[in-house]
Order: C-alpha cells, then sequence, then structure tokens
C-alpha cells in the first residue's frame, strides 16, 4: 500500500512538473495555478494514506499490510 502511495505521489509531482515546463514555455501564469492544485490533491493523498495508516494501527496493533483485507464493515 505504501508504494503505491508513494507512486501516486511521484505521478503527481511529475504532471505538476509538466505544468510548471508548459506554462514557462508558453509564458502563461496558468501552469503555476495549475501546480498549486496539483500539490493541494497531493496532500489530500498524502493524508487519506496518513489516516489510513493511523487506523490500521489502532485496529490491529500493527503496521501490516496483509491486515488490510481485515477491516471490513
Amino acid at each position: 500500500m505504501i508504494f503505491v502511495l508513494m507512486s501516486l505521489e511521484i505521478m503527481l509531482n511529475a504532471a505538476g512538473l509538466a505544468f510548471i515546463v508548459a506554462g514557462a514555455g508558453w509564458q502563461q501564469p496558468e501552469g503555476q495555478v495549475m501546480f498549486l492544485l496539483v500539490i493541494t490533491l497531493a496532500a489530500a493523498e498524502a493524508s487519506v494514506g496518513l489516516a489510513l495508516l493511523i487506523q490500521l494501527h489502532r485496529r490491529f496493533k500493527s503496521l501490516d499490510i496483509d491486515a488490510v483485507s481485515r477491516m471490513r464493515g
């Protein structure tokens, strides 16, 4: 699970970098605005991932990813 979240972070950073480069190439400020939106999305994704890990630790007193399958209901 942690590798999936890390991969999402890397992809969001790459998308943000693409917005910055495109905005600089076309000399438009919209690339920076989109980058701020991408960073906001990445922060929300990181907080959801942290909340999942905290919930996993509270319920099972472990950070074993296989325990996620037991988190139904």
